[in-house]
């Protein structure tokens, strides 16, 4: 079954959080993940939306999720996404 990784995201550091954009792709392609949304126009159509940027990465799995988050290479870059926004990750299986 299929796992997305979401993000929500406000970014206060653009410089420091392009700094993350240009490496976190490289950290993917071994868990055979792709992303779904990057950004992106987001209309909220009902409720409230707390941060500006969404993000939502596709896996094969749950397993290759949580290896992708527990990586060597994304624990390596992970700091540069905590230092320059707030926000909030989570994974959810897919149907």
């Amino acid at each position: 079954m299929k796992a997305y990784v979401i993000a929500l995201e406000t970014v206060h550091d653009e410089a420091m959080f392009a700094e993350y954009r240009k490496h976190v792709i490289g950290t993917l392609a071994s868990f055979g993940a792709h992303f779904v949304a990057r950004g992106g126009k987001c209309t909220v159509l009902e409720g409230q939306w707390q941060h500006p940027r969404t993000v939502i990465i596709e896996f094969p799995s749950r397993e290759a999720a949580e290896g992708w988050y527990n990586s060597a290479a994304y624990q390596k870059i992970i700091g540069l996404r905590h230092k320059s926004s707030s926000g909030n990750l989570v994974i959810l299986d897919g149907v």
